[in-house]
């Protein structure tokens, strides 16, 4: 129950701190994407050596998120979320240095063990920091500057500084915000005694057998590994995709690859407050299935930027906002006591590990002997069985039981 006392100024400057922060993870783990031709073309590396980068990261990420999230669950938010947010800055910045795809795969690993790190212990602090009938709304939005930095401004900025400079200098510029917010995180940010929210005392440490006991924990780790495999194929493979197959400029490709993150923005902040109002069920199912619809119509899309922005921002928008919609309120009302970083980082975990690192994998052997189109049915594939998943998870959300009472 909340207190009298709740604070909500520190919520609303706690939340939009984690946020801007989440968004510098997404633009450190996604400006790849857009710089892929450049860099391709000054290594010498080929389409599925992105991939593979992409991989590599996603996988360490998701081994951070399972054995640190519950570490900071038991050493408090701070202690992880600091220096990781300094770690995965400097590691961007150090991408500028790579000199060949293992130097470049060691960097991103090593941005993706930080980066791990920060995501459930981020989430956590949101929840904390936020009145229960705000938490799917601030988690969404914390969630949804992931995109909209990402993969919605990112895009637009590679390719725009890629007339004026290097791909290495673009890493070096976007190593320099998550530093200054790191100071700003420290002098901000609380540990969860230290709000003034009255809670339930904090249980003692259980196995990860409890938290899966759950039947929305392991259902949400299933439904983020069919999402991710979903949206991080394409994330990473849509502008190589426009570029080659469909012959667009650097620039219409990044006018178009915008998309993503501008959709991913709408539906990861929209779907996560939906779910506040309709239920968290209702609007995973909803998420995968309008998902997969507009990945469909992007699939029989010809050269034409309007549309294909179109259809990539509205397929985004329902794909996308499932990731704040599983490792959020999903994760929070599933998880026992004093256990939220726990729960979420297995969600995550599992989604890094499966869906956004070895399904790109597997993409890549695709793109290798198919061709870089067929990527598109395995994210397909990854949103249809979601969609069949979501229909068993348990509802959690506050109002919607309070409705049904």
């Amino acid at each position: 129950m909340e207190s009298r006392e709740f604070d909500s100024r520190y919520e609303w400057r706690a939340v939009l701190l984690l946020s801007a922060a989440f968004g510098l993870v997404g633009l450190d783990r996604w400006i790849i994407a857009p710089l892929a031709p450049a860099i391709i073309a000054d290594l010498g590396l080929a389409p599925q050596h992105i991939n593979f980068l992409v991989a590599i990261l996603g996988v360490t990420w998701g081994i951070a998120a399972v054995l640190m999230g519950g570490l900071s669950d038991r050493i408090g938010r701070r202690a992880v979320l600091l220096p990781a947010i300094v770690i995965f800055s400097l590691a961007s910045g150090f991408s500028a240095l790579a000199s060949g795809l293992m130097t470049f795969a060691i960097i991103r690993g090593t941005m993706g063990v930080a980066e791990g790190a920060f995501a459930p212990a981020s989430f956590a602090a949101t929840a904390e920091a936020s009145h229960h009938n705000r938490r799917g709304f601030n988690q969404g939005l914390q969630q949804a500057s992931f995109a909209l930095f990402g993969l919605g401004f990112g895009p637009i900025l590679a390719t725009q500084l890629l007339t004026v400079m290097s791909w290495r200098a673009i890493f070096l510029i976007v190593a320099i915000p998550g530093l200054i917010l790191s100071a700003l995180l420290a002098a901000i940010i609380r540990e969860p005694h230290q709000n003034n929210v009255a809670r339930a005392p904090q249980a003692s440490p259980v196995p990860f057998a409890v938290v899966l006991r759950h039947r929305n924990v392991p259902l949400g780790m299933a439904g983020l590994l069919c999402a991710m495999c979903g949206i991080f194929v394409l994330s990473a493979n849509i502008p190589l995709y426009l570029t080659t197959e469909l012959g667009l400029s650097s620039t219409d490709m990044g006018l178009v690859t915008s998309a993503i993150g501008f959709g991913g923005f709408v539906g990861q902040w929209g779907l996560a407050w939906l779910s506040d109002h309709f239920g968290r069920r209702t609007m995973a199912a909803s998420g995968f299935a309008g998902g997969a619809v507009f990945l469909i119509a992007f699939m029989q899309a010809g050269p034409n930027v309007g549309l294909l922005f179109g259809l990539l921002f509205f397929c985004t928008a329902f794909s996308f906002g499932l990731l704040s919609l599983l490792t959020g309120p999903v994760a929070t009302e599933a998880a026992p006591p004093g256990m939220i970083s726990t729960a979420a980082g297995l969600i995550i975990g599992s989604g890094e590990i499966f869906g956004g690192g070895l399904a790109l994998v597997v993409a890549g052997a695709i793109i290798a002997e198919c061709g870089i189109g067929a990527m598109l049915y395995l994210a397909l594939c990854g949103m249809i069985a979601g969609a069949v998943l979501m229909l068993f998870l348990v509802e959690t959300a506050p109002r919607k039981l309070a409705r049904e009472s």
